[in-house]
């Protein structure tokens, strides 16, 4: 239980890394000068909607509760790998990466679909390269988890 716990927070923390170093770094940039805001075909609705309309996204105006629940997320996602896991082949790369797989799909891709495709019209391009972001962010959180919970179970 204790590990379980521990590679969900160690899991949170890698999402948060990696969205950092992805969405804030390059998307958004540290002063609103990525990609995902200033390319031209980019969508006003959703420009505005990070940048003008009020209130901001809590990512952007308080993040502290956006990192934490994060982490909650990441808790809650080691112990569904935990509870999946088994019937997958063993060792951390196959078992990190289906998880990471099923993140990608029943996450991330719906995220897009819905929100940015659908909401905010995005265009296909830019969510591309938000689902590039994204699937660096599953990756490194299920390879996190599937490290910690696997270790000492003889499947790495």
């Amino acid at each position: 239980m204790l590990r379980t716990l521990f590679a969900g927070i160690a899991g949170g923390m890698a999402m948060n890394l990696v969205m950092l170093l992805t969405f804030r770094a390059l998307g958004f940039g540290w002063n609103g000068d990525g990609i995902l805001l200033t390319a031209s075909i980019q969508s006003q609705k959703l420009v505005a909607v990070w940048t003008t309309l009020e209130p901001l996204p809590l990512v952007v105006a308080n993040p502290a509760p956006i990192i934490g629940g994060l982490v909650l997320f990441g808790i809650g996602h080691a112990f569904i790998y935990r509870w999946l896991s088994v019937a997958w082949p063993r060792g951390v790369f196959p078992r990190g990466l289906r998880f990471a797989g099923l993140l990608f799909f029943m996450i991330f891709m719906f995220w897009e679909f819905f929100t940015p495709f659908n909401q905010f019209g995005e265009p296909l391009p830019l969510i591309a390269l938000e689902l590039t972001f994204w699937a660096a962010i599953a990756i490194a959180e299920a390879l996190v988890i599937a490290a910690i919970v696997e270790r000492g179970n003889g499947n790495r």
